[in-house]
């Protein structure tokens, strides 16, 4: 990697969107801290009026930038490069796969892999099935398939290919404003643009923040079980504070190192734990499920995508669908960075294949494999993961491994799991609030990482004190509401800038790691070679 005295002097000073960004932050720490209902009282009152007035946004956003990112990798725009024509990735393929996958949204894998299906089964999404049943089992896993799979990937997939797009072919900074250029010219660097990355940085605080505080209930959650130890905001604060302590240590490391090698390992141990339960459990049952369920969410995908509680069935709204949806909206401008620097030299096809198709794929033999366990279970009336899912949502995927052998191992590898998770997943995120707030620069420094690191932890800790999960939702939401209109601006200025770009040449060669992997398009008359560029800085 090169040094960070590579960029041009000033790059890396903070600037304005640092100050406001930070000082609105810190008015909801304090407004958290010292009068926990007022601000729970405020964010209800602001997430039902966004969430009635405005929730049928959040589908028609989401659906819309799925029929946009199938229209571009097919077409002639997929053969086009994130970078010079003859760039190829630094990471290798499944590192690349890795890294997307557990610094992204790894901590749901455990937060909600049991809980969401079990929680569906036991109360089936706009009273589609009859609870506790082989209907709901299917419609369960289906709700759980929409929230997880392709309509959050595309909302990244948007982003991250805007600002790789931005970033590698254009050369421009890697600030969410500069993605406007195409749009409002030079006010993309005056106020205008100032106050697009004010919301990105704010969205992005509140929605890690929101994975922080579920990652702390789950690891707390698991001590509980395993310890008998107390489910109480002074354990989270303490598991806060270790890990808060850990990613920053890790984000001053940089992508290529701490990130990466933590993606790695969580990966490899997520895949362990996935088999083991595969195996173990109803294996059989499983297999039938996924088949059965993945059938009806593609069948019914723009019919899911469209629901509207007209019906009245608003609180599922607010609690699943919007919640999802807007919790997506506020990762966009983290995970579009995160993906854009992870990604280059990749074409625009293999990226939305990758970004959209892959992690979609292995979310939802997740979510089968272990919430499918607890229905399985739940159904032949030998546990109550769904009781204990009820009492505290962040028991029951302990509860379910309870039914399983080996347990307390399972439990401890669990555990270790959501810390990685935990770490990878806000290291990145520190990183790229340091990026945002210093101009846009790639090497972040030390100070910024430090200091998104404190204040990210302090937000998780003020929300958690001003209300729990409850409190985390409604600030996402809420937080992202404005960069709703952010997030579709960037989808139309990548169109005109994909617009103006010239036809890629037909014989740039298509390699897209060190193994010798073939590109997805790649086609016999385009000439293979094997070189690796290493990620220019």
């Amino acid at each position: 990697m090169s040094t960070p005295s590579a960029e041009p002097s000033g790059t890396r000073r903070p600037g304005p969107v640092l100050f406001v960004s930070l000082g609105l932050t810190l008015a909801i720490v304090v407004w958290g801290a010292a009068a926990g209902e007022s601000l729970s009282r405020a964010g209800s009152a602001a997430l039902d009026g966004i969430t009635r007035g405005f929730g049928w946004a959040y589908l028609l956003v989401s659906l819309s930038f799925l029929v946009f990112l199938v229209f571009l990798a097919c077409s002639s725009y997929g053969r086009l490069r994130l970078g010079r024509d003859d760039e190829r990735p630094a990471f290798p393929r499944i590192t690349w796969y890795a890294m997307i996958l557990s610094a992204v949204m790894g901590i749901g894998l455990i937060s909600y892999g049991v809980a969401e299906p079990i929680t569906h089964l036991a109360a089936p999404p706009h009273g589609l099935a009859e609870p506790m049943t082989p209907s709901s089992a299917v419609t369960a896993m289906q709700f759980s398939f929409f929230d997880w799979g392709l309509h959050a990937w595309g909302i990244f997939a948007v982003v991250g290919l805007a600002m790789a797009w931005s970033m590698f072919r254009r050369g421009r900074s890697g600030l969410v404003s500069a993605l406007f250029r195409p749009l409002i010219g030079r006010r993309a660097d005056g106020p205008v643009g100032g106050a697009i990355d004010v919301f990105a940085v704010v969205a992005t605080l509140f929605g890690t923040t929101t994975s922080l505080g579920l990652g702390a209930m789950q690891i707390n959650g698991g001590f509980t079980a395993l310890f008998g130890l107390p489910n109480s905001t002074g354990i989270q604060f303490l598991i806060i504070g270790v890990i808060t302590l850990l990613f920053t240590a890790s984000a001053l490391t940089g992508v290529a190192r701490g990130i990466r090698y933590l993606s790695e390992a969580s990966m490899g141990l997520g895949a362990l734990l996935f088999v083991f339960v595969l195996v173990v459990g109803p294996t059989v049952y499983l297999i039938n499920l996924y088949v059965q369920s993945i059938g009806r969410y593609l069948s019914e995908l723009i019919a899911t995508s469209l629901i509207t509680p007209a019906s009245g069935d608003i609180d599922f709204m607010q609690s699943w669908t919007y919640f999802m949806l807007a919790w997506w909206l506020s990762w966009a401008a983290f995970v579009g960075v995160f993906l854009a620097r992870i990604s280059r030299g990749r074409t625009v096809r293999e990226f939305i294949v990758g970004v959209l198709l892959v992690p979609s794929l292995v979310f939802s033999v997740w979510f089968t494999a272990f919430g499918g366990t607890a229905i399985h279970t739940d159904l032949a009336g030998t546990t109550r993961v769904a009781a204990a899912a009820a009492a505290d949502a962040n028991s029951a995927f302990f509860t379910m491994l309870q039914s399983l052998p080996l347990s307390a191992v399972t439990s401890v590898v669990t555990i270790v799991l959501v810390v990685l998770f935990f770490v990878s997943g806000a290291d990145a995120n520190t990183y790229v609030l340091g990026m945002l707030t210093t101009r846009g620069t790639e090497h972040p420094p030390a100070w910024a990482l430090a200091l998104w690191g404190l204040v990210t932890g302090a937000t998780a800790m003020a929300l958690l004190v001003a209300g729990g999960l409850e409190s985390l939702q409604q600030m996402v939401i809420v937080s992202s509401a404005p960069f709703l209109v952010v997030v579709v601006g960037i989808a139309v200025a990548l169109w005109r800038d994909l617009s103006a770009a010239p036809a890629p040449p037909v014989t740039t060669g298509s390699r897209l790691d060190d193994r010798n992997e073939p590109d997805i398009c790649a086609t016999d008359d385009e000439p293979r070679t094997t070189d690796d560029v290493p990620l220019a800085h």
